[in-house]
């Protein structure tokens, strides 16, 4: 149907079996589309949040710090298998200029061979793991989350064309169908007593559902591979990705595998869930907004002005929320560790504040990866993870003899002090966007933060006179709120950056224009 509407007049009926992958008639509208779809989206990711956070809390209390080091030492390695079995393909499905079925047919099998070679080695593994950290229910645990990376090898091409046909009403609906599921069927466990296992049956049971979505809403079907047909050059275009994911991984991890093999599974809890909890919220922001991104920046990679404008009005926009977010976070993380999760965890409290650091930024140099990614420069992307990840060992490695706390603080110092300025000349080289677009787009937004800070610490006093505990961090959540509004409305870009925010609202609100196609 598609392909007769754009080729409609021509004389010729074409040929429709590849309508799955044709994406000629996203180009119509594709600000529009690209703002509609984000707000579902991030209407979506914030349900989403809300019972995650839910589900934390309750998952919190029914499971001790101990549980979640043991699922945290196999997630470890599930975290590096994954990448491998995706080996950068789904990206390339999304961004790839024209596409036909046997392509797909044939990363659908390679994704799928992938996935059964890595389930089988997990589960021959899976002994070692559990003699490098000490741990033998680690042996059991490997095999239920080495299942759930066979079942994710048989949806990975069907969720990458739902992504590129911008399909993401049904996506979101499917993520929020996957999550209820796992969750209730986690906390269910949890409450009946089954330990770190109800964290292994959230992950089992969220996968099958989402895998059993997406089949229903793709109704593509693959073929038999069929080599030959140009997906060489896809290929090398995932090998590169996967190799800056390989690098990126051990600059994210590397923390997590020496607490836990040092410091062991209890430390190693409390560790993962700061962090979890510090960049949950995040990830919500984030994740979504990646999500239509990433194909809107590869339909725009031929017109670098409009490119440029359009990464740079994402990310304004995302520090202008994160970054005075991640200040209240920081400042009130006490609070918010024994509100969320209980006096057992308050530990993690001191953890938490020190990753904050390095938060306050990682949403932006996250989005520095849709720039590699879109604009072909996998090869670099790769080159840059190994810089990264030379900086991420060096510091994780000088703050552990002082245990999680000291590997969260000498993390967050170098990523914010080195990595991030490093990270920014390195990716403005070459491109439309430059090191400086970066400073001048963030600087509102770091005005803000800093002066909600001060005010924050300030009023440190007068908010720990005030009981509850919630409204101490409601009106801790107002001061921050208000004093960056002021300073925004202070700055001239501040005042463009808010601007750009109605900007938005009516451009998700007009009707689709035809005169919004690329020239």
């Amino acid at each position: 149907m598609l392909g007769t509407q754009i080729n409609k007049g021509s004389g010729t009926e074409p040929d429709d079996s590849d309508h799955h992958f044709r994406t000629d008639h996203l180009n119509n509208d594709l600000a529009g589309r690209a703002a509609r779809s984000g707000i579902l989206t991030l209407a979506s990711q914030a349900f989403k949040f809300l019972i995650g956070t839910g589900s934390a809390i309750v998952l919190a209390r029914l499971l001790t710090p101990s549980d979640y080091g043991v699922v945290g030492m196999v997630a470890i390695l599930l975290n590096f298998a994954v990448m491998f079995q995706y080996m950068g393909l789904s990206t390339a499905t999304v961004q790839w200029p024209t596409l036909n079925h046997k392509q797909v047919s044939t990363l659908f099998w390679i994704n799928a061979g992938l996935s059964t070679v890595i389930t089988l080695a997990m589960a021959i593994l899976s002994p070692v793991i559990a003699w490098f950290f000490h741990e033998p229910r680690v042996i059991a645990v490997t095999f239920g989350y080495a299942l759930t990376i066979f079942i994710t090898g048989l949806w990975i091409q069907h969720e990458a064309l739902l992504n590129r046909q911008m399909r993401f009403g049904v996506l979101a609906v499917i993520d929020i169908a996957s999550l209820l599921g796992g969750l209730t069927i986690a906390v269910a466990a949890a409450w009946q007593g089954a330990g770190y296992w109800a964290l292994v049956y959230n992950q089992l049971a969220s996968t099958t559902i989402r895998g059993i979505c997406i089949w229903w809403a793709c109704r593509w079907r693959p073929g038999l591979p069929a080599f030959g047909t140009g997906v060489r050059s896809i290929l090398t275009f995932g090998g590169h990705f996967t190799g800056a994911n390989l690098m990126n991984f051990f600059a994210r991890n590397f923390d997590n595998i020496l607490i836990g093999r040092f410091w062991g599974p209890a430390e190693l809890g409390l560790y993962t869930r700061a962090y979890q909890l510090l960049l949950m919220p995040l990830s919500q922001v984030l994740e979504p907004i990646a999500t239509v991104a990433m194909p809107s920046l590869a339909r725009l990679a031929e017109f670098p002005d409009r490119y440029r404008k359009a990464y740079l009005g994402i990310i304004e926009k995302i520090a202008m929320v994160t970054m005075p977010g991640v200040v209240f976070m920081s400042v009130t993380s006490d609070w918010l560790v024994l509100l969320l999760l209980g006096p057992q965890w308050i530990a993690s409290g001191r953890i938490f504040m020190f990753l904050g650091i390095s938060a306050a930024v990682q949403p932006i140099t996250r989005t520095c990866y849709w720039l590699f990614a879109t604009q072909n420069r996998t090869l670099e992307m790769f080159r840059w993870g190994m810089i990264a990840t030379a900086i991420a060992v060096l510091s994780i490695c000088a703050g552990l003899p002082w245990g999680a706390v000291g590997v969260a603080a000498s993390y967050a110092i170098a990523d914010f002090c080195i990595y991030t300025p490093l990270l920014f000349w390195f990716i403005g080289r070459k491109g439309p966007v430059t090191a400086g677009d970066f400073y001048r787009t963030l600087f509102p937004s770091v005005c803000a933060s800093l002066c909600s800070l001060f005010v924050l610490l300030n009023s440190w006093r007068w908010l720990e006179s005030i009981d509850p505990m919630p409204v101490r961090l409601l009106l801790a959540l107002l001061i921050v709120g208000l004093t960056s509004l002021l300073v925004f409305a202070a700055l001239p870009a501040g005042r463009a950056a808010m601007q750009h925010f109605k900007e938005l609202f009516l451009l998700i609100v007009r009707p689709k224009s035809k005169s919004d196609t690329p020239a």
